[in-house]
């Protein structure tokens, strides 16, 4: 098994992981022909992906799942709540094969076993994602407000982990943005913190843990250092250890032994 990102912050993300000849994208928050150029800099073209999994329905996140698919006969999997909230991007006469998700039931495609689950976060029905190869097992945790006992037991026991450090709270509230965006982003149903995220990963186990990404970073509230910093001293590691997900770059294959 192994997964890549074709970019991950503000600006858009998406996600693929690949077991076998079944390649996954998870989410699509570029324009058709971005995520074209994204995946073509990964060695993959949009006749390689077998399916887009949808978080939930913010444009970075969903904004180009539709056309996308329906360019390129992709099926989405969605959850009722998420594909309620996402009609302004569905095009007309959209034929694509989608499927509607429950956020508790696990389901298959291909060689990849997906258990959806649910997150806070101010949005109908978000979702974030492990995906299982039947050996190994990718957890993924972007845009959620905090933690819960349920979200903690899904990541338990992954071999890789991308984990949301969206901000650094002193420069969030030092920053230049809003007083009611600042509540926003700090919020319950906003999104992870570096200490937040931290205070997480130390209540994972974490023996099994291959590969562990730090994503969905602000550019204007976080630094790749503040990140990897929080992250390592869970670890026990250096901060070369934790990878980082940039908005441009994503991040490389990282293949799952």
């Amino acid at each position: 098994m192994r997964f890549t990102s074709l970019g991950s912050g503000s600006g858009g993300n998406c996600l693929v992981a690949e077991s076998g000849a079944t390649r996954l994208m998870v989410d699509c928050g570029f324009s058709i022909r971005e995520t074209e150029h994204r995946l073509a800099r990964i060695g993959l073209t949009p006749r390689d992906i077998n399916g887009i999994l949808v978080t939930h329905e913010h444009d970075d996140h969903a904004g180009g799942v539709f056309r996308f698919a329906a360019k390129h006969g992709i099926t989405v999997w969605i959850t009722h709540g998420t594909l309620h909230a996402a009609q302004r991007y569905i095009p007309e006469h959209f034929s694509t094969p989608l499927t509607v998700i429950d956020s508790h039931t696990v389901f298959s495609i291909g060689e990849l076993e997906v258990h959806p689950f649910p997150v806070p976060h101010d949005a109908a029905e978000p979702v974030q994602y492990v995906l299982c190869s039947g050996h190994h097992r990718l957890g993924v945790l972007t845009d959620t407000g905090c933690s819960t006992p349920h979200i903690e037991q899904m990541l338990s026991g992954c071999d890789a982990l991308v984990l949301e450090c969206n901000h650094d709270i002193d420069m969030l509230m030092n920053g230049s943005y809003s007083w009611p965006l600042k509540q926003r982003i700090r919020g319950r149903n906003g999104h992870l913190d570096n200490t937040s995220a931290s205070e997480l990963l130390a209540r994972l186990d974490t023996r099994k843990l291959q590969h562990l990404i730090a994503a969905h970073l602000s550019e204007k509230n976080n630094t790749p250092e503040l990140a990897t910093q929080a992250l390592a001293q869970v670890m026990n590691c250096g901060r070369e250890w934790i990878a980082v997900a940039t908005q441009m770059e994503g991040f490389g294959w990282r293949q799952i032994a």
